[in-house]
């Protein structure tokens, strides 16, 4: 946390839901010390729920850092909690626009100042049906590239039984089992010195989804499909919000 306030209101949250989320979860925590007690770096995780942004929270803090979500400008929109989540310092991305470069930028900053950023390299909730990873954008990548931190890959299972992609309400009883694995950081070195190109960014993304995979593979004893869920190659399916609802263009950014 860069200053008093945002050490502030990360300890109000964090007082709140340590204890709230030890009520009603189980955990099955694993690799927190692939976690680097200090310094900046990148968690990339999987994105099931929209419950496990509170569950990768108690992760990461379990490892002892405090976690920077880059998470979707909506919630920063909703009363109290937005203020709250902002003034904890976490960074907003304004997904499909000409404004997302600037949650890069901000990660960026993080990073260099060295705190621990977690990143969804989906961009949203999986829309792959058996809830395995879909194919990954490059933010994670270029904050790699350009810091050269670490990036460590977690998966994780259990969250969206207590709250479906996309449900309302969630279950809370029975207490469902959260499971969170993280591994050794992802080697990038093959990219490292190269300019960042296209294929370049591409590539080191795959490596990041591919070591999430594997990871998730573990954690449900399954295989996962040789080929991951590819947005771009579903126009009917909105890339961002509820996949119930008809898709819409949006403005794109870069």
């Amino acid at each position: 946390m860069t200053n008093d306030n945002e050490q502030l209101a990360y300890r109000v949250l964090r007082a709140v839901l340590r204890p709230t989320l030890s009520v009603l979860t189980e955990r099955d925590w694993r690799g927190q010390e692939n976690i680097p007690s200090t310094g900046g770096c990148v968690i990339a995780v999987n994105h099931i729920s929209h419950f496990d942004p509170l569950t990768i929270a108690h992760f990461v803090d379990d490892a002892g850092r405090a976690p920077r979500f880059m998470g979707k400008s909506e919630v920063f929109d909703i009363p109290i909690l937005g203020r709250v989540v902002s003034a904890a310092g976490q960074i907003p991305v304004y997904r499909e626009t000409v404004d997302a470069a600037k949650a890069l930028r901000a990660a960026v900053d993080a990073v260099v100042a060295g705190e621990c950023v977690v990143v969804y390299p989906e961009a949203t909730l999986t829309r792959d049906l058996a809830l395995w990873p879909m194919m990954g954008k490059t933010g994670a990548a270029r904050i790699a590239a350009m810091t050269g931190c670490p990036v460590i890959p977690v998966a994780q299972w259990g969250a969206h039984r207590v709250l479906g992609p996309y449900q309302r309400f969630p279950r809370l009883i029975p207490r469902k089992l959260i499971q969170v694995w993280a591994d050794r950081p992802v080697d990038l070195s093959r990219f490292a010195g190269q300019q960042l190109t296209v294929d370049i960014l591409l590539s080191s993304t795959s490596a990041i989804m591919s070591a999430i995979v594997e990871v998730l593979e573990r954690i449900r004893d399954e295989r996962a499909p040789a080929e991951l869920f590819d947005l771009k190659a579903h126009d009917d399916v909105p890339r961002i919000g509820n996949p119930g609802r008809p898709a819409r263009r949006v403005q794109r950014g870069c």
